[in-house]
């Protein structure tokens, strides 16, 4: 689990005392929550200005880096020797330590320098591809706010230690189990421990020493976020002894599947499926024909060797880490690289409106009174309002104070209500508002002003303010106050409600508070859509992404909005349709809406959930809190780094400027890495299964095994040569058009036809050999091992492109490595290696045949190419109930 960040706005602290320097390490309570600050602060030898930054370096190297996973550096050592967990390679190399204990070590040594090869290989793609994925991950590392040397530092937060001093406001994930020092209207979401439906209020002070996760409202907890207010905390407990990481060492917390690694999973069943039955069968056999036992079995073991795609990982790894590397150079930075195979199959992107679809630079247009008439009182109630409260920035605050410079000499803050998504408000309490209320009490008379949805607003309010006086909220105001919104909104408006009341005096203002308030007038925002958004919508379709509009905003501003920039509607959900919803019906309905308006988080999540039950592949792009839950369930969460810091932790892929253009350069990208992977496991499975296949039905009509363990190893280690270099190849046109997913079936067809296809000619091979050249069993293994390996490496060039081999143009990597690999084979059986691996010289009037069944065997499989995709297009038509395509697009 990755760590989780704090970013303030609270500014440098004011009375602040030396850092301490602590000459032993410290140790804290076990009930700390239950000790006065103070005390705490002496326990953990820190005080109220935090840490110097040399003591904080001493304590991380003390306490170690604050993470719930003890993550270890993928060493060169370690890498190396993960490439032998494969349960194969284990029993191949212990069938090669039984062929040096009766003393074969000829055979022992040649497999185990061919496994030693393999893995070398292996080793060298995961390596760089861990490196690169490394460096591109800390481009968006996660940082808390934390006072070092009396001031405010940023400070990645793995590196925060106890003792530390924390900085925190809304939007910040919290980095350590701490105990709030000071506080203000500080709400915090903390589900994840608790599960705890609602945010919750946390203040300083202390609790009972025998009290709750619940009932610790000092206290903060690793992996929760705030909300709305801010404070000051101390870190007392960070990574594993905190609360959360205490849970992670008793629980095995496994990320959900992605669609790509179901995939995966799926044909490694398949493929084990095929392995086990093979092996078994011709172990049997062949020790029922009285032919060596430990032959036997190594030979089996090969062939099992031989069926495994064994550098499935690596490719899928160099594939991930080239697509990051392309991604990033596009402006997308990846988080988890088994996103990216999802990111190409992704066929619904939702997204909200604001700064996707328009430009994000909202200003305010209007401060109107409840006529519709401009308002000074209005324009310097919302002012007030969005200058005095200390919730989450936004830019509807942003655009409110800096349309207006006001004299705020003497205005005073009492107390703040925050917002939050079920009331859709926010207000502050204020003395010397200078706001000029009908029946107002003295100048020093707190006024409590609430702004926010105009819906929310007017709920709590039953009067409106007509000139100078308070009229009563009738049926009919009401209505001429939502039609005068309705009208606005229709016009691409953001319209919010400004309210307020005199209060009596006292400490703590509540929720309760808000209510009988006098509506004062409206505010209207308008943030017009970006240019070049309609053009990208398009493209985006053409790629098959569909996109859908999820935000909070009302229908008609949402409606206006999409109609703006081209996208059609012909259906609208909004939050009170989906709370009257049951979930099956909700199935069905988003699949033909695009624009679902004035949702909540917990909606957003269904509308989620309820799209990747109908069997798409969800993204979903959001900045704010209220996207995180949607964020996390997504098949692919998109965020940008300017996003609060509980949506970037939830991402899977950040985007350095938001835009929509840089999300379609992300797509093809990640359908490029995708398809270059799926080449490599048909071309693979295919050959594989073929040469596999062949082997196995010779074994039983041959007096001797048709290869030598040792030498399927190496036809295995050879063929596998210019397929690493598939990540770097071109892909066709036709790959990236549409998103694609796996799909076992058709690779289990593609394997049973290319398989066939490859024995057939492998038995004219064997036809040739025995016929024409009267071959021994060494000239059997040669002949066969050149025909074997020529092959497989030249349909390589076939089967990578569904285009005929002379369109689909390879990249220059792998014709180099199929030029190589073909020269070798051939060369192989006349040099001083080919008495140790059991072959002899070819007659020369023999090449010439093989070029012949080689040469015959590519034009077969480019004929056969053309008709399996022609017969899986008419397949996958008559599934979708759709014509089948015509032949020019086959």
């Amino acid at each position: 689990m990755g760590l989780l960040s704090v970013r303030s706005r609270c500014g440098t602290m004011s009375a602040m005392t030396s850092p301490p320097q602590p000459a032993a390490p410290f140790s804290v309570s076990p009930a700390y929550w239950s000790l006065p600050a103070d005390q705490l602060l002496q326990e953990v030898e820190s005080a109220a200005a935090g840490l110097s930054s040399a003591e904080a370096q001493r304590r991380l190297q003390q306490v170690g880096p604050n993470r719930l996973d003890v993550r270890q550096k993928a060493t060169p050592l370690r890498l190396f020797a993960s490439q032998f967990k494969s349960p194969i390679i284990m029993i191949l190399l212990l069938a090669t330590v039984v062929s040096a204990v009766v003393q074969d070590w000829l055979d022992a040594v040649i497999i185990l320098l061919i496994v030693l090869g393999s893995a070398a290989l292996s080793f060298a793609q995961e390596y760089s591809a861990s490196n690169a994925a490394e460096k591109l991950r800390a481009q968006v590392q996660i940082k808390a706010t934390a006072l070092r040397d009396g001031q405010p530092s940023s400070v990645p937060a793995e590196e925060i230690v106890p003792g530390d001093v924390l900085l925190l406001s809304a939007g910040n994930l919290i980095p350590a189990d701490s105990v709030l020092l000071t506080a203000k209207d500080f709400f915090v979401n903390q589900a994840v421990l608790t599960g705890e439906t609602f945010p919750v209020e946390k203040q300083p002070g202390v609790a009972a020493a025998a009290a709750s996760l619940t009932e610790r409202n000092n206290c903060l907890f690793l992996g929760a976020n705030v909300r709305s207010g801010s404070a000051t905390a101390l870190a007392v407990q960070t990574g594993r002894a905190t609360a959360f990481g205490q849970i992670a060492n008793r629980l095995t917390l496994r990320p959900p599947e992605t669609e790509f690694e179901r995939g995966i999973r799926r044909l490694g069943y398949l493929l084990s499926e095929i392995m086990l039955i093979l092996v078994l069968g011709i172990f049997a056999v062949n020790v029922a024909l009285q032919k060596p036992v430990l032959d036997s079995l190594l030979f089996s073991i090969a062939l099992a060797v031989g069926l495994t795609p064994q550098l499935l990982p690596a490719i899928i790894n160099t594939n991930l880490a080239k697509g990051s590397q392309a991604m990033a150079r596009s402006g997308v930075i990846v988080r988890r690289l088994a996103s990216i195979e999802n990111f190409g199959s992704m066929d619904v992107l939702c997204t909200d409106k604001t700064g996707t679809l328009t430009e994000g630079v909202v200003r305010l247009d209007g401060a109107l009174d409840a006529q519709g008439q401009p308002s000074e009182l209005v324009a310097r109630g919302a002012f007030l309002n969005a200058h005095w409260q200390t919730g989450l920035t936004n830019p509807l605050d942003e655009a409110i104070v800096a349309g207006q410079a006001l004299d705020l000499a003497g205005v005073e803050k009492v107390d703040e209500i925050p917002y939050d998504f079920v009331r859709k408000r926010l207000s502050v309490v204020l003395r010397h508002a200078g706001l000029a209320l009908p029946g107002a009490a003295p100048s020093d008379q707190p006024v409590l002003i609430a702004k926010g949805a105009f819906e929310g607003v007017l709920a709590a309010c039953t009067a409106l303010l007509d000139g100078a006086q308070a009229t009563p909220l009738d049926e009919a105001r009401r209505a001429q106050l939502q039609q005068r919104y309705a009208d606005w909104s229709g016009q691409g408006y953001r319209v919010l409600g400004v309210a307020a009341r005199p209060v009596e005096a006292k400490p703590v203002y509540q929720r309760d508070d808000e209510q009988a308030l006098l509506f004062l007038g409206f505010l209207l925002f308008f943030d017009p859509p970006k240019p070049g958004v309609r053009e990208t919508i398009a493209d985006l379709a053409q790629l098959g992404v569909r996109l859908k509009i999820i935000t909070g905003d009302n229908r008609l501003v949402a409606q206006h909005t999409a109609a703006a920039v081209g996208m059609p509607v012909d259906a609208v959900l909004t939050g009170r349709d989906l709370d009257e919803m049951h979930e099956e019906a909700l199935w069905h309905a988003v699949d033909h809406t695009d624009l679902f308006a004035e949702v909540d988080p917990n909606q957003k999540e269904r509308i989620v959930l309820a799209l990747q039950k109908m069997g798409h592949v969800v993204g979903y792009m959001g900045d704010g809190i209220n996207d995180a839950p949607a964020l996390h369930d997504a098949d692919i969460g998109i965020s940008v780094d300017s996003a609060v810091d509980v949506a970037k932790e939830a991402a899977d892929l950040v985007l350095l400027q938001r835009d929509l253009s840089v999300l379609r350069q992300g797509i093809l990208a990640g359908r490029k890495t995708f398809a270059n992977t799926q080449k490599y496991v048909f071309m693979a499975t295919g050959a594989n299964f073929g040469n596999m296949f062949s082997m196995a039905g010779a074994s039983l009509l041959l007096p001797f095994l048709p290869m030598l363990p040792k030498q399927i190893l190496l036809i295995n280690l050879l063929t596998d040569l210019p397929e690493m270099t598939i990540a770097s190849d071109n892909v066709d046109e036709e790959m990236v058009t549409r998103p694609r997913r796996w799909d076992v079936g058709f690779i289990r067809r593609f394997m049973l036809v290319f398989g066939v296809l490859s024995s057939v000619f492998d038995f004219i091979t064997f036809g040739l050999l025995i016929a024409l050249l009267h071959a021994n069993q060494t000239l059997f293994h040669t002949g066969w091992f050149v025909e074997s390996v020529v092959s497989a490496s030249l349909v390589v060039i076939s089967l990578r492109t569904r285009l005929p081999f002379f369109r689909g143009r390879p990249g220059r990597a792998l014709l180099l490595a199929t030029a190589l690999v073909i020269l070798a084979a051939l060369a192989l059986p006349y040099t001083p290696l080919a008495a140790p691996l059991g072959f002899a010289p070819l007659p020369l009037y023999f090449l010439p045949l093989i070029a012949l069944v080689v040469a015959a065997y590519f034009a077969s499989a480019e004929g056969a190419k053309r008709w399996f995709y022609r017969r899986e297009a008419r397949r996958a038509a008559a599934a979708a109930g759709t014509p089948a395509p015509s032949l020019k697009a086959l």
